[in-house]
């Protein structure tokens, strides 16, 4: 397999993976809000029944879990095709 192949192969994987792993965070952050709660997650700004504060700790929640779930889903990924591909040049 030729190294560009390689190199698609991964960056689609590690896409899908991060795909995955963000609908994954975003359901488990959307449960442990209602479960903490009681109400759901803040979804439209222009509600007035959501105070300027729970919407902003939903954003930095929300937030600092997606991007920590995309981050680990991406590296992790491209580590293990690396190392798979690293295998494969070497048998």
């Amino acid at each position: 397999m030729s190294k560009k192949r390689s190199d698609t192969n991964g960056k689609l994987v590690a896409a899908l993976a991060t795909t995955g792993a963000v609908f994954i965070a975003r359901k488990v952050i959307s449960f442990a809000w209602t479960r903490f709660t009681g109400k759901q997650p803040p979804t439209d700004p222009s509600d007035p029944s959501v105070s300027i504060a729970e919407a902003l700790i939903w954003a930095a929640v929300a937030g600092i879990t997606i991007e920590g779930a995309r981050i680990f889903a991406t590296r992790a990924t491209l580590r293990r095709t690396a190392q798979d591909s690293g295998a494969a040049e070497e048998s």
